[in-house]
């Protein structure tokens, strides 16, 4: 009963570590939770981690706060995690601090969101204020890095603070470049910009000479961009009334016909356009765009292919004129479409998508499967959430039926990643549990046969050639068996 209990404390913290970075990595957040306040509270003079921590940037005497702190913070406890990675400075705790005080005042926002009170938002406001200045003075030092900058970057975003929130996205994207959060968050400001600058550029042009077919055009331009579509409409139109020829007006005009869904007017300013310069690619392919609308694909067709003729290189052209031939069910020349769009260098990042549905159609499961893959490796198909989860789901289904139960695997975790309550997924995996089941299942009787048939066979063998001594082949092989096939 006196006996002393000896404990390897080192091989416990060792184990305990391996055990929060497989629960985490397994999404089991509160396991891992457990398993960092455990580790936290072990502490061992001179403790040397037996494997370095796997994520660059963390020193290893910050390793188990960042541990609990990440923990916390999976577990939406962000106040908590926040205080746990105050006074760290190694680059991925100082970051998880910082956005955790983000997300802490983010979720309490959302808390007093049904209040819907002045008071409320002045709070709000107030907070995110605090944190700017906090991010500022980190930003100053030069003390954040991407990461950093991408978030200081979201809070003057949420301040209205557009211009400078430019300047700190750039250089997050630039520190980072595969950081597409940030990217995403700078694309409308730049839009926002590009108002800020036509805005300049049309009173500029008004002052040098208001009645110049182009600066009626720089207006219209500069109304288009704000949604107002009639205003637009009324300056292009100015702008012919003084140059009936100026093919930009034509096309502009058609443009702006198409966003206010009037199909026929739309078509008569892009004839315009073409009766003007008959190599205006873009009214050849608004023509398209407009019979297209209006259910009229064989004439779409023709001007799509005038206008891929006119820009072969294009991506966007081949994609209208692949999605044309796959309407009037030419799909051999649709592949080739979408083929060409994806080898010229897709700018929408949409043509591998409609390869792989249209492979997908014809049932080609070979080159559907090829397709989605290369489609689910391009970082914007995380755009189209709901395209990227029916291609996930196609591998899964494919490489099920394949017994490939590994790759399988890997893409239902993908569909949980982005829809946790996708049934399909749920269901494969099923499948797949089943299937390796089946695989290692062995039936002890059958295996005890296999044997017992073995053993007779070699007894028959020996029998034989002790009787008879060498076996005359034409005496074992029956006359019937074609031996061609051996």
């Amino acid at each position: 009963m006196g006996e002393k209990l000896n404990f390897d404390l080192q091989a416990i913290k060792d184990d305990l570590i391996v055990g929060i970075s497989e629960c985490n990595k397994r999404g089991l957040i509160h396991s891992g939770k457990w398993l960092a306040e455990l580790n936290r509270g072990l502490k061992i003079p001179n403790y040397k981690l037996a494997v370095p921590p796997i994520d660059t940037g963390i020193s290893e005497v910050e390793f188990d706060d960042y541990c609990l702190a990440k923990s916390y913070f999976d577990c939406k406890e962000y106040d908590r995690a926040a205080y746990f990675t105050r006074l760290c400075t190694s680059p991925v705790p100082k970051f998880l601090n910082l956005y955790s005080m983000y997300m802490a005042k983010e979720k309490k926002r959302l808390d007093n969101s049904p209040d819907n009170t002045t008071l409320s938002g002045n709070a709000h406001l107030k907070d995110l204020s605090d944190l700017m200045k906090l991010l500022n003075e980190e930003y100053d030092r030069k003390k954040l890095d991407g990461y950093g900058m991408y978030l200081y970057g979201v809070v003057l975003k949420k301040l209205d603070l557009s211009q400078l929130a430019v300047t700190v996205f750039l250089e997050s994207v630039h520190l980072v470049p595969f950081l597409w959060s940030a990217w995403i968050e700078l694309a409308p400001l730049i839009q926002d910009e590009q108002k800020t600058e036509m805005a300049h550029l049309a009173h500029k042009a008004v002052e040098i000479n208001k009645y110049r077919p182009e600066t009626c055009c720089v207006i219209g331009n500069y109304y288009s961009i704000r949604g107002e579509h009639q205003k637009a409409i009324l300056y292009f139109q100015r702008a012919l009334k003084l140059n009936p020829k100026y093919l930009s007006a034509w096309t502009l005009m058609g443009h702006e016909f198409m966003e206010l869904k009037n199909t026929n007017a739309a078509i008569q300013s892009y004839r315009q356009a073409v009766e003007v310069n008959r190599r205006d690619f873009r009214a050849w392919y608004g023509l398209g765009q407009a019979y297209e609308i209006i259910k009229m694909p064989f004439y779409g067709l023709y001007y799509y292919k005038t206008a891929t003729q006119l820009r072969p290189y294009d991506s966007r052209m081949l994609v209208a004129l692949g999605e044309t031939y796959e309407k009037v069910g030419n799909n051999s020349n649709a592949v080739k479409c979408y083929q060409k769009a994806c080898n010229v260098g897709d700018i929408e990042g949409n043509a591998m998508l409609k390869l792989g549905n249209l492979y997908e159609k014809i049932k080609d499961r070979e080159n559907a499967v090829l397709a989605y893959k290369n489609f689910v490796l391009d970082e914007r198909s995380k755009l189209e959430r709901s395209a990227l989860i029916n291609a996930y789901l196609y591998l899964a289904n494919y490489y099920l039926d394949m017994k490939n139960y590994e790759d399988a695997t890997f893409y239902a975790h993908k569909i949980l990643e982005l829809d946790e309550t996708k049934p399909e997924a749920k269901s494969i995996l099923k499948e797949i549990a089943d299937g390796r089941g089946k695989q290692l299942a062995v039936t002890p009787v059958d295996t005890v046969n296999e044997v017992n048939m073995n053993i007779a066979n070699m007894e028959c063998n020996m029998e034989l050639e002790t009787d008879g001594g060498a076996l005359d082949e034409t005496s074992v092989i029956p006359d019937d068996l074609d031996m061609s096939l051996c």
